[in-house]
């Protein structure tokens, strides 16, 4: 079983549709995972959502999902996500709303892999950031796999059984297999889909091969410029507009 697990596609579907095919290039795809945040920031909320929901994927909710929904209240996010936040709650169909309402916060997937979008501890708001903050939230995973998103850059925290290493953290590379044990408790964040964060502005997603037993992350390229002509056209503001080729 191959599964494709993407976070933060920030509905970018441009992006969406370059990781879908990326991803099938290298075998058939049998679930997709998606850890948060499929809208906000980008101009195609419903089309991202959409165009996930026809892959039957298996979400959980980020912040953006609740905010542009009025399920949290968006005056502690910075100005220009505030604006993106309301933009997309504008622009999302009641029935679109409802889906994103109906999202958990936490779910389980394959019977070994936790999925949230920040850490267990603070599931929409924390970003595992640290060694410190993997082990408390490794120390909350009831399973041996994990997967997290929010924070838009690809890494890896790892706790051995008897946690006598401590908790291990560092950036995950683009095509680096990571064997899974589960004598090893792991968390990894597959980067972004949409709004990448760590100087690489290609989309970022992560494979778990169950054959294999690995995790394996990947990037590819996408039209930047026809997502910013879009954000351009719906008067997004600026800064969201020209991170995206900046990758930060």
């Amino acid at each position: 079983m191959r599964v494709l697990v993407v976070s933060d596609v920030h509905a970018n579907l441009v992006a969406l549709e370059a990781v879908l095919r990326d991803a099938r290039a290298g075998g058939a795809i049998n679930a997709v995972w998606s850890l948060g945040d499929c809208v906000g920031y980008g101009p195609q909320p419903g089309d991202c959502l959409s165009r996930l929901n026809d892959e039957g994927t298996a979400f959980v909710a980020g912040n953006h999902e609740r905010a542009a929904t009025g399920a949290i209240s968006v005056d502690e996010f910075n100005a220009d996500a505030r604006i993106a936040a309301l933009w997309t709650g504008g622009r999302l169909a009641v029935d679109e709303k409802e889906t994103l309402d109906a999202m958990p916060e936490t779910r389980i997937e394959a019977e070994h892999f936790s999925l949230v979008h920040g850490t267990l501890r603070w599931p929409i708001w924390e970003y595992l950031t640290s060694a410190e903050v993997g082990a408390a939230h490794l120390a909350l995973q009831e399973t041996p796999f994990g997967f997290c998103g929010h924070t838009h850059v690809p890494a890896i925290a790892s706790l051995d059984a008897d946690a006598q290493l401590g908790c291990d953290f560092r950036r995950l590379a683009e095509g680096e297999p990571v064997s899974l044990d589960p004598e090893t408790k792991v968390v990894i964040n597959p980067g972004s889909v949409g709004q990448p964060r760590d100087g690489d502005p290609r989309a970022s997603y992560a494979i778990y091969d169950s054959e294999t037993q690995s995790v394996t992350l990947h990037r590819v390229e996408y039209d930047i410029g026809s997502t910013q002509k879009l954000m351009e056209e719906a008067e997004l503001p600026r800064w969201l507009i020209e991170r995206l080729s900046e990758g930060s």
